[in-house]
């Protein structure tokens, strides 16, 4: 007996086993009876060739390998939406009811209050319950008859249709027109067509604030034409799908807030600049897009950029970018607070890891999370008169000057440190005797001498240590227990500079080092209980 083909074969996705694959060919293969699907599998190594057999070819595959051919029966062309739903959450009258206490009974992980379930009634009322919906690999080819849905699932919100048989948007549509407050969708692994002309627009999504297309092979012009149906879309997820290069959307995207675009290996940074006016935008992934760097040219040093008006965080990690260049842009967005840049080949400028933060901190003013790591109001002041005083003798040299008549640093060297200017003027100028150079880190170097008092008991005389910047505000600690015999647990720290009279600075994490706290020699630190 013949296995049934869909007569819509060509084209739609199927499953094999654990394989997926798209079907490329319906028809007979020669010195063979009967029908055969060429298949091309998304994991190459399934495959078997090209879909060239004994010198015919019979369809085409990307990869030389890609393709076989399989009988019908062997293929899963998949169910409904509905039907899958009910498989899943254990409603399928096919299936057995696990029965939880008395009043209960258990739907896959969820357990509903009811009593009975003979009626096809009860089943109604258990999917009219069901709101946020997951049907990941339920093998979902077709949303099923019209109207079913919507008169089966009428509290439904939140759809995960991940890796199931979907050929088409089309078929996303069908489903979606018939869930009415439809607020998440993720439909991600399912490589479908999706429309490459303008077509009338579907009001399927018109609620819709999420949505990931994660590996669906969408290209952005496409996602351009689709987004025409999404007028209040908040979150947009399009990883890992080949995108190279971006066009400015023109009149859709404007409720967007997060833009996940991670995986897709960019032509080069500049194509940011054709999303850079999205209004609403407040978060952008851009990780492992090969971004080498990043400009904003129309904005001068030390003034903010008009792209990315509304960016609050950027994640840029596991990327190409090698230069500090792309750093010093990144203060021109007006409104970044959180940056994630790990693995770049710029972390492998600095050696010491802290030094890395502290540029970072010190370059971007407005930054309140690096890394995800907060920036406390302590570890800010450190990386900016750190800064001031590292690159002192740099601003002198390109005719940095305390007269502010005088003071005319060279363009160079405002290109290189942007924020230098503005830190003068939070700070004042670096004095001669605190601009520090890079140094070398001898030991010499490393100590600090300072003066220790108690306010507490001003019969103790002042002492004075000499301590390695290194030194953990706990090892400090216990340095002065011994010294004054007060308890470490009840002892407080802070300390006076001798270059900002009257400014005391608490030195409140255990964890950290002196030199976190930009301490120096000549500095008073103030011992209380």
């Amino acid at each position: 007996m013949t296995a049934w083909v869909p007569p819509d074969a060509l084209g739609r996705r199927v499953s094999c086993g654990t394989d997926y694959g798209t079907v490329r060919y319906v028809g007979t293969v020669s010195r063979t009876a009967g029908i055969w699907l060429g298949v091309e599998w998304d994991d190459p190594q399934r495959g078997k060739h090209n879909g060239c057999y004994e010198g015919t070819q019979y369809f085409n595959c990307r990869h030389p390998k890609g393709g076989s051919f399989i009988r019908p029966n062997k293929a899963n062309f998949g169910v409904d939406f509905l039907t899958a739903i009910k498989d899943r959450y254990g409603l399928n009258d096919k299936q057995d009811v696990q029965y939880g206490t008395e009043n209960t009974v258990v739907f896959g992980t969820k357990t509903v209050e009811f009593v009975g379930m003979d009626s096809v009634a009860e089943q109604q009322r258990q999917l009219n319950k069901l709101v946020d919906i997951s049907v990941r690999e339920c093998a979902v080819s077709h949303a099923g008859q019209t109207e079913e849905i919507s008169r089966t699932c009428t509290n439904m919100r939140h759809i995960n249709l991940s890796k199931n048989l979907i050929s088409s948007w089309e078929t996303v549509i069908d489903i979606a027109s018939q869930v009415q407050n439809l607020e998440t969708l993720n439909v991600s692994e399912n490589k479908m067509k999706f429309p490459s002309t303008s077509t009338s627009i579907s009001s399927a999504f018109s609620n819709l604030k999420i949505l990931a297309l994660n590996q669906t092979e969408i290209t952005w012009t496409e996602v351009l034409l689709c987004a025409q149906g999404w007028p209040t879309l908040e979150e947009l997820y399009l990883s890992s799908n080949n995108i190279t290069v971006l066009e400015r959307p023109d009149n859709v995207l404007k409720t967007l807030k997060l833009l996940d675009l991670s995986d897709n290996q960019l032509l080069d940074g500049n194509q940011l600049h054709v999303i850079a006016h999205l209004p609403r935008l407040e978060q952008l992934i851009l990780r492992n897009t090969g971004i080498s760097s990043i400009q904003f040219p129309d904005a001068g040093f030390g003034c903010k950029t008009k792209m990315f008006p509304s960016l609050k965080r950027l994640a840029i990690n596991d990327n190409k970018i090698s230069q500090w260049s792309s750093i010093n842009e990144l203060d021109k967005l007006p409104s970044l607070r959180s940056l994630q840049c790990n693995n770049n080949p710029l972390m492998d400028t600095e050696k010491n890891p802290e030094t890395l933060i502290q540029l970072i901190i010190a370059k971007i003013s407005q930054l309140e999370v690096l890394n995800n790591c907060e920036i406390l109001p302590a570890e800010r002041r450190g990386a900016e008169l750190d800064y001031r005083k590292i690159f002192g003798k740099d601003w002198l040299e390109a005719g940095g000057h305390w007269d502010p008549e005088k003071n005319k640093p060279s363009e160079e060297f405002l290109a290189a440190h942007p924020r230098y200017p503005s830190l003068c003027l939070k700070y004042g100028a670096p004095e001669e005797g605190e601009l520090k150079g890079r140094q070398p880190l001898t030991l010499k170097n490393q100590l600090l001498t300072l003066t220790i008092k108690c306010p507490e008991k001003p019969e103790q005389k002042p002492v004075e240590k000499k301590l390695p910047e290194s030194m953990t505000i706990q090892k400090v600690k216990g340095l002065l227990y011994r010294l004054f015999k007060i308890p470490g647990s009840e002892m407080k720290l802070s300390y006076e500079s001798s270059k900002l009279e009257g400014k005391e600075v608490e030195l409140d994490n255990d964890l950290k080092p002196l030199q976190f706290y930009s301490i120096e020699s000549g500095d008073c630190v103030l011992v209380r209980w």
